[in-house]
């Protein structure tokens, strides 16, 4: 990516959160990675700050013909404000794979197609040692899976720090009558994750989207969100951009308890590769004022998901 290019990237999303700061009115409602907003998760007008941390685990074959892991840590550190928050996602990243998955913006998805071809978008053709990742204009042995220098099958376990991601809200919309609350959200992936060690792109990415939820009587509240994510290109390696949305429900068990379920889709960065497609299920728990807790369970429904991903985490507000 050309350093113009990205300075004007750079300078939307970074705009776009400084006027999301610079437009604030109304309190805010907060959500952190899967969790959804609802007016328990709304903070209290003298904690503004939120740390968390909720680590994850995912396996699966991601569309290839191994399987790959991955363990995603990631801190968070949240600025509330009357109508919206700003969030920095630092996170801590372990692998082990041949190379042809990788994290994308924190989600483990196919970025080598494993096509067969020697040309850049592979597809076709013979002789690709199973890959077709960065100096796809070789053949056979000499050619490298996804980002990394492995060779087809070389299956490594690497570790190291993952992706940084600034991202923001903005509540447009607040919830009455028959209209949901709508939020706009937008986010910038910097990419300090090591790409030869297969723990990412290498590329800045960003996206936008649009965040609605209703509240449906005191107990349920229904979900749907969706956006569109602009993936950078690594070199030899050429990535689609990624659409995106989930649907779905929770209900309170409690006034301090959620518990919900929805289907959650991406595109697929590779042609002609299966989207990524999931049904989540989740729970977030306030404990106190301060403390709050959440997991959930992933089940992919696609080839090119996950097989499964398990996270636990908590939060701290002050």
């Amino acid at each position: 990516m050309s350093m113009d290019i990205c300075l004007k990237r750079c300078g939307i999303v970074i705009g776009a959160v400084l006027w999301s700061i610079t437009t604030l009115q109304t309190q805010a409602l907060a959500a952190d990675g899967k969790e959804k907003i609802g007016p328990e998760q709304r903070p209290s007008t003298e904690k503004n700050w939120q740390i968390g941390f909720t680590p994850s685990y995912s396996s699966g074959n991601f569309g290839t013909d191994t399987t790959s892991t991955f363990v995603y840590a990631p801190w968070s550190l949240r600025r509330f404000f009357r109508d919206g928050d700003v969030t920095l996602v630092i996170p801590f990243v372990s692998a082990s794979t041949d190379g042809r998955a990788t994290l994308v913006g924190g989600n483990a998805t196919q970025i080598d197609d494993d096509g067969g071809n020697s040309g850049q978008g592979g597809g076709g053709g013979a002789d690709d040692g199973g890959c077709s990742g960065k100096g796809s204009n070789v053949s056979g042995k000499d050619r490298v899976c996804g980002t990394t220098t492995r060779a087809a099958g070389q299956t490594v376990r690497t570790a190291g720090l993952g992706d940084i991601v600034l991202r923001g809200r903005y509540y447009a919309v607040e919830e009455r009558d028959f209209v949901p609350l709508i939020a706009l959200t937008a986010r910038m992936k910097f990419p300090t994750a090591n790409e030869k060690l297969g723990l990412g792109t290498g590329e800045f990415d960003h996206g936008y989207g649009v965040e609605l939820s209703k509240m449906l009587g005191q107990k349920w509240i229904t979900f749907l969100d969706g956006g569109y994510n602009f993936l950078g290109n690594p070199n030899g390696l050429v990535l689609r951009d990624q659409y995106w949305y989930d649907v779905g429900a929770g209900y309170y068990l409690t006034k301090d308890l959620l518990v919900s379920g929805y289907f959650e889709e991406y595109r697929a960065p590779r042609v002609g590769r299966v989207n990524i497609r999931d049904f989540y299920f989740a729970f977030n728990y306030r404990a106190t004022a301060e403390w709050r807790f959440n997991g959930g369970v992933a089940v992919g429904v696609s080839n090119g998901a996950p097989d499964y991903v398990v996270s636990l985490g908590t939060s701290y507000r002050f």
